[in-house]
């Protein structure tokens, strides 16, 4: 039963404060809706009724003060919002209020995550693909691409030019393909970077972005010592979805969207969400993101690791422009900011699809991670040029690594490339009671801290070395435990004498 929003309950309750109305909104939204966060149905946890009325609702309170000053005042508990409050800050229209949101995100981040950013790569297995999604170059329709699938001894040669750089965690993507991808593939391909160390360098966890398969893959994953299960949405609105993928496996909306749920009854603590923004509208897609991550919440106990965000762009016969739904830089740094709000506990991913410039921007706002030296071609990494002939989609930052590294360092960011927590188990609800609990920084601080040492023994260049050290000094002063402190500079001295791979 859907109500009539129209009705002005301040006409009917003119005694009730903004925040009372709000409250007995909810109340009778809960009461006839349909929407259920606790269904297993992905029609029902992301319900269309739902994410239209929470829309609308914003859209007529973006300019109502006393409502947005009252989520703020929630929010700066990080506890979270719902769905609909966020979407209220997101819409608001109040140029103070608009600053206040950015601050509140920026202060949020600073709190629990600290000014870490961890640093990853993509490692593209295969492009052989059996869908027809209409915005990737991938598709099954595209003749003219030429098609690649990496061998084990290739693989070991990416895996050795990643290493080289510096790189301690990768993502693998693969089109979607069990004849050519089996999952037998990628298990074998997951063990084959893992069995590779060459000089000082190792792969220490591989987060996967494949395809929704079943309970059992995903065991199998599990047992492969995965560290995130990763799988973008694209966009939640079934419709466009349909539109967007009229054939192949992946044309099945529902399999999609419960994938996460599959993934997380297969053992796989930690699961990472995402929508492609300028497929469909941002507001839908927004709402949707987060109704997922309630869902997940509700369900399972643990919302998402991560979430990541990115944005449309060209590659081979695909044309952004084409696409009418584009969102400019600060409207993308406005739902950064609001998602950091919204799920404070969640880590936040930015690629190389970002700008520099875009990525300045943006970083404050909640990210954690972001891709660095990245190369989105089947087999880029052992190329002296990149290839253009099977990249997925263009990049905005082609900086290497190391470039990357300095660039963070001088803006006192910390880069990381720790994965301590993944081979310690602490890892879904163990992780967010680690964050919740503030230990983040007798933790995950000085793990950053010796693994950003590592990379400045073993491959940082003078100006990034001497950089990297000044602020290494800097940020163990902000280690709250001196027992663990004492200790960080231990390790961090050993490390100077050849030791690798120290962690808390």
């Amino acid at each position: 039963m859907v109500l009539p929003f129209s009705l002005q309950l301040e006409d009917c309750f003119p005694i009730l404060s903004a925040t009372l109305l709000f409250a007995f909104f909810y109340r009778l939204l809960y009461t006839f809706f349909m929407y259920n966060v606790n269904s297993a149905n992905a029609e029902d946890f992301i319900d269309d009724a739902e994410i239209l009325e929470t829309i609308d609702f914003a859209k007529k309170n973006k300019s109502n003060r006393n409502l947005i000053e009252s989520i703020l005042e929630e929010a700066r508990l990080c506890k979270g919002l719902s769905h609909r409050k966020a979407t209220v800050l997101l819409e608001c229209d109040q140029s103070d209020l608009n600053e206040k949101i950015k601050s509140l995100a920026k202060e949020i981040k600073l709190k629990l995550y600290g000014n870490r950013i961890v640093l990853f790569a993509p490692l593209y297995l295969s492009n052989y693909c059996i869908n027809s999604c209409t915005y990737c170059p991938y598709h099954i329709k595209n003749k003219h691409i030429p098609r690649k699938k990496l061998t084990q001894d290739e693989i070991r040669n990416e895996v050795i030019s990643l290493q080289n750089m510096g790189h301690k965690r990768l993502a693998l993507e693969t089109g979607e393909d069990p004849i050519n991808n089996p999952i037998e593939y990628i298990l074998e391909s997951i063990q084959t970077i893992y069995s590779i160390k060459h000089e000082n360098g190792a792969i220490r966890r591989v987060n996967v972005n494949i395809a929704a398969t079943t309970v059992n893959d995903y065991k199998r994953l599990k047992d492969a010592g995965i560290g995130t299960y990763i799988l973008f949405q694209e966009t939640y609105n079934k419709d466009a979805y349909k539109k967007l993928h009229p054939t192949g496996p992946k044309s099945d909306y529902a399999y999609h969207t419960e994938a996460h749920d599959r993934a997380m009854e297969g053992g796989i603590d930690d699961v990472g969400l995402g929508v492609l923004f300028g497929l469909n509208l941002y507001r839908y897609d927004f709402v949707g993101l987060l109704m997922h991550a309630e869902h997940l919440e509700a369900t399972k106990g643990v919302g998402p690791h991560t979430i990541s965000i990115p944005r449309l762009r060209n590659a081979d016969d695909i044309d952004s422009t084409a696409f009418p739904n584009a969102i400019d830089d600060e409207t993308f740094a406005k739902i950064v900011a609001t998602i950091r709000i919204a799920v404070p506990y969640t880590g936040m991913i930015i690629s190389t699809r970002e700008s520099q410039k875009t990525r300045e921007l943006i970083l404050p706002l909640g990210v954690s991670q972001i891709s660095g030296g990245s190369r989105t071609s089947v087999g880029g990494y052992c190329e002296a040029i990149r290839p253009n002939d099977t990249t997925q989609f263009e990049i905005s930052d082609s900086r290497s690594l190391d470039e990357v590294l300095h660039w963070l360092m001088k803006m006192d960011y910390v880069p990381s490339f720790c994965t301590a927590c993944y081979r310690t188990g602490r890892t879904g609800d163990r992780f967010m009671s680690l964050v919740k609990s503030g230990q983040i920084a007798n933790c995950c601080h000085p793990n950053a801290l010796m693994t950003l040492k590592e990379y400045l023994e073993d491959y940082a260049s003078p100006s990034t070395k001497e950089i990297g050290e000044k602020l290494i000094a800097r940020e163990l002063l902000k280690i709250p435990n001196e027992k663990i402190r004492k200790r960080t500079e231990q390790y961090l001295k050993e490390e100077t004498n050849g030791g690798r791979d120290f962690r808390f």
